[in-house]
């Protein structure tokens, strides 16, 4: 038994020290989105609540952005859904590694497999360091997990001190914008963007917010096509 628990401990602190460069990255990342939760007129425990039960920056930064405008809940929940639709992949590739696992463990992993995460996490898993997977998981994610919720209220209260004439109001979609032209690196998700971009400037008269995620649907599809066509024209 003890030393079934002194292997759990050490995956766990492996995990732990494989994660600090994704734990050094949350944290900038984190007062960035506490801010522009304070823009969106969150409280401390709102914005708080959203990182610990959302966990996804770029999905969190949407979902803010239509907070402060007033959307419905549907449409915040639904806009989220469609860009945590990239996760699902994440999920196939690494269900085979956690096969290994009891339900729940099946269960509470996915729930950390944010992009830094997911990437040091199915590496590790393919070279079969840890002895066990899901207190690897733990050790790497959690600490991440927590300094995004602590570092967003952070952010928030920082945030709250700015004055009103700074405009703070910019830092959602600018900070958006900065980690989505991330992604942008081929034919598919250039036409994506710009179908999304040109849409959602004639759509910005919809009601409850409906704009984005309008827009957000139709870029998707425009991209899908391209890449569709594109994959048809190969040899």
């Amino acid at each position: 038994m003890a030393s079934s628990t002194e292997a759990r401990r050490a995956d766990a602190l492996a995990g732990l020290r494989d994660g600090l460069p994704v734990l050094l990255g949350t944290v900038p990342y984190a007062l960035v989105m506490g801010v522009a939760a304070a823009s969106a007129g969150l409280t401390v425990p709102q914005a708080a609540g959203l990182s610990a039960f959302v966990f996804a920056g770029l999905s969190q930064l949407a979902a803010v952005d239509l907070l402060g405008q007033g959307a419905s809940v549907v449409v915040v929940v639904s806009t989220a859904l469609i860009i945590n639709a990239r996760f699902a992949m994440y999920s196939a590739s690494i269900a085979p590694h956690l096969e290994r696992l009891g339900r729940a463990w099946r269960w509470l992993c996915p729930f950390f497999l944010i992009g830094p995460v997911y990437a040091v996490a199915l590496s590790a898993y393919e070279d079969d360091r840890p002895a066990h997977y899901g207190w690897y998981m733990l050790g790497l994610a959690v600490p991440s997990w927590l300094v995004w919720i602590g570092g967003t209220a952070v952010g928030l209260v920082l945030g709250a001190g700015i004055p009103e004439e700074w405009q703070l109001g910019f830092a959602v979609p600018l900070v958006f914008i900065a980690i989505v032209t991330q992604f942008i690196d081929d034919l598919g998700t250039v036409v994506a963007a710009v179908v999304a971009g040109g849409v959602s400037v004639g759509v910005t008269g919809l009601p409850f917010g409906l704009g984005l995620l309008v827009a957000g649907v139709v870029g998707i599809l425009a991209g899908a096509v391209v890449e569709r066509a594109g994959a048809g024209g190969e040899p």
